[in-house]
């Protein structure tokens, strides 16, 4: 019998969530993405001593205070664990413009185009790779721009359909609409359970799909942020869906039927709207779930990028001690 993952590799992309290379290798998805979290995760692993050792040395080279060198160090950190998983995708990897730009859209810009940089200065070409901008007005304007200079982006953190319709005029390349942090939020606000079906960030992202397929909107919409393999289950058929390694395995384990549940051809009526700054950002205030959980998932992974800043300048003294 096929597996469940088998089966959903047949209708959608899998991308794996995670900077593990043994499970990437083992599990063979498409693209991989990564954050701050997954970053900081797989430098604490042994696979990747050999890059801290490097980058540290790297850093030391620079000269000047630890404190200033330690967020370039971390930069080149982040970008050894893009390239060790490059080299196991077939597709591509995502790399995110640091938390603490997200409402920056110049300096996002020189970050990204510095990611893409680095990557090439390894050897690895920016169709290989995919900038992870939090979806604030400035990450999506910031978005914009570097699409049109043939940067592709993926536009993370998005919790509604207001994001969503902007990336779209944006015309992003691809947008990861969370489901399981909207789950998080009405379970703790309503104190209900929820099935798959009723699930809030479930019907958030079929809405997003459907308004895209609708009208024509080729950004790619690609579900992220998973609690159960029921939610992955109920949103069968999309475009891209971003999983953990634990749910990939246990899809993999699971040999009952998938039921497709999202496909291009079934769509409801939508209309096409357009939104500016100040629609996006009232329609954002009005939404307390979605205005909540940007807000701290922007400030989780910059406490992350700084654990990580700390880490690298922490090794810097050591060295030049």
């Amino acid at each position: 019998m096929t597996s469940k993952l088998d089966q959903l590799r047949e209708i959608t992309t899998v991308v794996a969530d995670t900077g593990d290379i043994e499970a990437v290798a083992r599990l063979k998805p498409v693209d991989c993405t990564t954050n701050p979290s997954i970053v900081l995760k797989a430098l604490g692993t042994p696979m990747f001593a050999d890059a801290v050792k490097e980058a540290v040395a790297w850093g030391k080279k620079q000269g000047g205070n630890p404190e200033a060198v330690a967020p370039a160090v971390a930069d080149r950190l982040a970008i050894s664990v893009g390239a060790a998983l490059v080299r196991l995708v077939p597709g591509r990897v995502s790399t995110e413009v640091d938390a603490d730009l997200s409402f920056d859209t110049e300096a996002s810009l020189a970050k990204a185009r510095a990611i893409i940089a680095a990557y090439k200065d390894r050897g690895i070409g920016q169709d290989r790779i995919l900038i992870k901008l939090a979806s604030t007005w400035e990450g999506i304007r910031a978005a914009e721009v570097l699409q049109k200079e043939g940067i592709d982006c993926n536009l993370t953190l998005l919790f509604s359909k207001a994001q969503a319709i902007a990336c779209a005029d944006a015309k992003v390349f691809l947008i990861s609409p969370f489901v399981g942090r909207i789950l998080d939020w009405y379970k703790k606000s309503t104190g209900k359970e929820f099935t798959p079906e009723e699930d809030p960030g479930v019907i958030s992202v079929r809405e997003i799909y459907n308004y895209y397929k609708t009208n024509d909107i080729k950004t790619i919409v690609m579900g992220a942020s998973f609690r159960s393999a029921g939610e992955i289950e109920a949103l069968a058929g999309c475009d891209r869906l971003t999983i953990s390694p634990n749910l990939l395995d246990e899809l993999a384990k699971d040999e009952g039927k998938l039921e497709r549940k999202l496909s291009p051809d079934s769509r409801k009526p939508d209309p096409k709207v357009s939104v500016d700054e100040k629609t996006f950002r009232w329609m954002m205030n009005e939404d307390a779930m979605a205005t909540e959980k940007l807000a701290e998932g922007i400030r989780a992974f910059a406490k992350d990028l700084g654990t990580l800043r700390t880490m690298v300048q922490k090794e810097l003294q050591l060295a030049a001690a």
